[in-house]
């Protein structure tokens, strides 16, 4: 997608963009034609060219970035550190000068791998908080299993594990079923208050 202020600058960005291989199926040039070209189109990548209007570029970027779920890079018209940095602070991936077919083409490949980096980076984050979570539920079982109980650490787990797999359930489900006050069946086969 390319979002701009200017339709004729649009133009003429999308026609730049297609001789880099690329398909534009959708322009934009202010919020409303932005949020529904994401809801529309979900494109991979996001363009915003900026000319004068710095705070409608940043607009753009900012409603680009909250919606869609590929990377936005800026193309500027001349050199500016300051709205880079402003820019990135609402989320580009990368910023280049515009004008300059092989330095776009590299900004939008800089900006698509470090999209993909942060996915896989977000999705490790959710795996370690899902283990975690699910580690600290297991704590908490053993836990209400060795107080009410006088069992060791171990033997907790294993009265665990043993009730899960007799159950066909996952140790977090049983874990889970404990700390929300269910009983759980010893290894006698008496039902505990657990």
């Amino acid at each position: 997608m390319a979002a701009d202020e200017d339709q004729k600058a649009l133009e003429r960005t999308s026609a730049l963009l297609g001789t880099l291989g690329h398909d534009v199926t959708a322009t934009a040039v202010d919020l409303a034609q932005v949020t529904e070209a994401i809801a529309r189109e979900e494109p991979q990548l996001s363009v915003v060219v900026v000319h004068q209007d710095d705070e409608h570029a940043l607009d753009l970027i900012e409603e680009i970035s909250a919606f869609a779920t590929g990377p936005v890079i800026a193309l500027l018209s001349e050199e500016d550190a300051d709205f880079v940095r402003r820019a990135a602070e609402r989320g580009i991936y990368a910023a280049v000068r515009d004008g300059h077919p092989d330095a776009i083409q590299s900004a939008i490949e800089i900006a698509l791998r470090r999209h993909a980096e942060t996915e896989r980076l977000v999705e490790q984050v959710d795996r370690l908080e899902g283990a975690l979570e699910r580690r600290a539920v297991i704590e908490r079982a053993k836990g209400i299993l060795m107080e009410r109980h006088g069992i060791s650490d171990r033997a907790a787990f294993d009265r665990l594990r043993a009730h899960a797999r007799s159950n066909n359930r996952t140790v977090v489900d049983v874990a889970a079923a404990v700390t929300d006050g269910h009983a759980l069946l010893t290894t006698d086969g008496d039902e505990s208050d657990a």
